[in-house]
């Protein structure tokens, strides 16, 4: 008989690894209005593979974009503001757009309010863009 541990959380017992080539393909996609079909940009085995950044933290996120401009951070918020709407995507108050957000404050820059706002009217998630209030 075997004894292991079990996770509700499937991104606990999953790994993804993030190459810059994958951050420019999401930029390239905002930067190109493609977002109203991501469904249709990312095929399904990109879908369930990505699925995992959704739920990635601060820590996870900082090192891969310490070298993207403020614009190209601004393109991924855009970006996993409508990856929110793929199946399995859905992330809450852990959406990499709270963790993009908190590095743009920590540049000094910040969301303005155009980007609040864009945000907000492209997504259901009552946390964007900043997170819970607790």
């Amino acid at each position: 008989m075997s004894i292991g541990t079990w996770s509700a959380d499937p991104a606990a017992s999953q790994s993804i690894t993030m190459s810059e080539q994958l951050l420019q393909s999401f930029i390239a996609l905002t930067e190109q209005q493609q977002l109203d079909d991501l469904s249709q940009q990312l095929s399904a085995q990109e879908q369930a593979d990505y699925a995992l950044l959704m739920r990635q933290n601060l820590a996870f996120w900082q090192p891969h974009v310490q070298e993207l401009s403020d614009a190209e951070i601004i393109a991924l918020m855009k970006f996993f503001t409508k990856a929110e709407q793929l199946p399995g995507w859905d992330a809450g108050d852990q959406s990499p757009v709270i963790a993009l957000g908190k590095i743009l404050k920590q540049r000094g820059t910040g969301i303005n309010k155009e980007l609040s706002l864009w945000i907000k009217a492209n997504s259901n998630n009552r946390f964007l863009p900043h997170g819970s209030l607790l």
